[in-house]
């Protein structure tokens, strides 16, 4: 990856950060600039660099990334993300940017993300006052507000000693008399952030005794170069894997590994190669160096490296019907980008998106799915290691759905089975009330119905577990109002006059005479609340019935009913003025 830096004045207020200006909108075409990139994350890890995580525009080449500090700014170019802008001075809050660049040219700064860098590295004064004592010192930092400084022996054997300070010096005591000690020491701002280190080698001296006889005189040795060929790798999952080429004079080797938390752990061995566990979603900033006699190699290169993003938790699925659930989780450390799968049916469902949550529909109710969210990220990929959560969709919605008026204030409605369902619920609704009923079988029957009043109709089939489908169906229209006041007047020997009371002005009612000689009905014009039925054969009882004229199949048979016979008195006169 090559990279290009470039410093310059910047136009802006003296010892400030000039404030971020609108971005124009680019005009597409055959040879236009590419997209503005979005940056994910900036961070820095190293007092003179900040590292910049963006999306990849399609069709960019290159990108340029800008570092201001308000004084000056330097400009990098990189071919992909993640890319990183050096040459930066510590303790310093910068304004970064990234443009796409192609054929066409750079497009528009994206939004800025501000960033500060590390402190600086405390430059250590260090001498041995006696033979099992270690002295070290060293000048401040500025915007440090402590130092933690670790000793180790060189050659590997004993433990750490290690020490937190606000002090500018320290001394270790109780050591090996004539030991090669290594020491590393950084410094931490108030929020606990920590800076570089700086490594140095010290020998103690020896004892008040004197040094021992001579031995037989060697080859004197440099120090060993830094190795090389490192290659980081994840052999199992949570295990870092460090390997590198034997160097020459290299007696043994240490290798330092700093998570991006701060936390740094270390390895050393004789051999080529260590074990480290690791977290997901962590980057690790990793070095080695080869040991002997004369001391410590020189630092080589640093490498990081970022496992893969951690899988999601606290899991949540609701169901919103039978067919689509939602699917929630919290967010994990690592990840820029989730992709949820739901597999079971007849194949699988999946939805890609940054926000921790995803809707799966046309899913087949009362079946059971594989449900796995997998994290992904754009250093690492995909984490595969997540594992599924095995949930049952809701039961099925009835496909038939029967209603039927039985009498004026009851409906009874019936349904098929649905797939899974144990229990149901149904409803009839209407601004002038509800009727509602909860049972095992497929049919119910609802009362309290009002008369000529359009419902809405639902259905809820629940699981054995609890799980619920919402089901709505067409409205329902329950029949019009039955008449009251029925009344029957004799005209003669084989006729009479029915009489009643509308419900309503609107609805045209039909007055029907049945007996065992015959059927006979009469229907008045619309408005008009009685008629009159002629010709009923003598000697017979018949049943009388007044209900309004409907289109429905069956015919209304509930309205209240009068016996009619020509034996019978009736008990009604009737004049031009009316009846009593």
């Amino acid at each position: 990856m090559g990279s290009e830096n470039l410093t310059g004045q910047v136009p802006g207020e003296e010892g400030s950060l000039p404030e971020e200006g609108a971005s124009a909108a680019p005009i597409f075409s055959a040879n236009t600039a590419p997209d503005i990139p979005v940056i994910d994350q900036a961070y820095s890890k190293l007092s003179n660099s900040i590292t910049v995580e963006w999306r990849a525009v399609p069709g960019a080449t290159n990108y340029m990334l800008t570092a201001e500090d308000g004084d000056s700014f330097i400009e990098t170019i990189v071919k992909n993300s993640p890319g990183t802008v050096t040459g930066l001075k510590p303790a310093t809050l910068y304004r970064i940017t990234v443009r796409s660049i192609n054929s066409g040219g750079k497009s528009q700064p994206s939004p800025s993300r501000k960033v500060k860098t590390v402190l600086a590295a405390p430059i250590l004064s260090v001498r041995s006052l006696t033979c099992d004592s270690i002295a070290l010192s060293w000048k401040a930092v500025p915007m440090a507000a402590g130092f933690s400084v670790s000793l180790m022996r060189s050659d590997g054997l004993g433990r750490m000693l290690k020490q937190n300070t606000t002090n500018t010096s320290l001394i270790f005591t109780n050591l090996d008399p004539g030991t090669l000690y290594t020491i590393k020491a950084y410094a931490w701002n108030a929020n606990g952030m920590p800076g570089d280190d700086f490594a140095y080698n010290q020998r103690t001296t020896y004892n008040e005794a004197g040094s021992s006889d001579p031995t037989d005189a060697v080859s004197l040795k440099t120090v060993p170069c830094a190795p090389v060929n490192i290659s980081i790798e994840e052999d199992e999952p949570a295990h870092l894997l460090v390997s590198w080429s034997s160097v020459s004079l290299g007696h043994y080797y240490v290798v330092f590994v700093k998570s991006d938390d701060g936390l740094e752990v270390h390895c050393n061995t004789s051999y080529t190669q260590c074990h480290f566990q690791s977290d997901c979603g962590f980057t690790y900033f990793i070095s080695v160096f080869a040991y002997n006699e004369a001391g410590q190699s020189p630092l080589g290169d640093v490498f990081n490296y970022t496992t893969a993003p951690c899988c999601p938790s606290e899991f949540r699925a609701v169901f919103t019907s039978g067919d689509t659930m939602r699917v929630t989780w919290a967010p994990v450390r690592g990840a820029d980008l989730y992709e949820t799968r739901a597999a079971g049916g007849s194949g699988t469902v999946l939805c890609r998106d940054t926000a921790t949550a995803c809707t799966l529909s046309a899913l087949r109710c009362s079946t059971p799915y594989n449900i796995t969210v997998y994290s992904f990220s754009e250093a690492r990929g995909s984490n595969t290691s997540c594992a599924p959560q095995h949930v049952a969709t809701a039961p099925c919605c009835p496909n038939d759905l029967t209603l039927a008026q039985v009498t004026q204030s009851v409906t009874n409605i019936s349904w098929s089975a649905g797939r899974g369902a144990q229990t149901y619920v149904t409803a009839l609704e209407s601004p002038k009330g509800q009727a509602k009923c909860h049972t095992l079988q497929t049919y119910c029957l609802l009362g309290c119905i009002t008369c000529g009043t359009n419902y809405t109709v639902s259905l809820r089939a629940i699981s054995e577990t609890g799980l619920t489908s919402s089901c709505t169906y067409q409205g329902y229209s329950s029949s019009p109002c039955c008449p009251s006041g029925v009344k029957l007047y004799r005209l003669s020997n084989d006729g009479i006059r029915v009489f009643w009371r509308a419900s309503d002005e609107t609805i045209n009612y039909k007055a029907d005479l049945r007996g065992s000689k015959g059927n006979f009905s009469c229907t008045p014009s619309l408005g008009l609340s009685r008629c009159d039925i002629t010709k009923i054969p003598c000697g017979d009882v018949y049943t009388v019935v007044v209900a309004p004229v409907t289109d429905k199949e069956p015919k209304l048979t509930f309205c209240p009913q009068k016996i009619y016979s020509d034996k019978m008195h009736v008990a009604y006169r009737f004049d031009n003025q009316g009846f009593w």
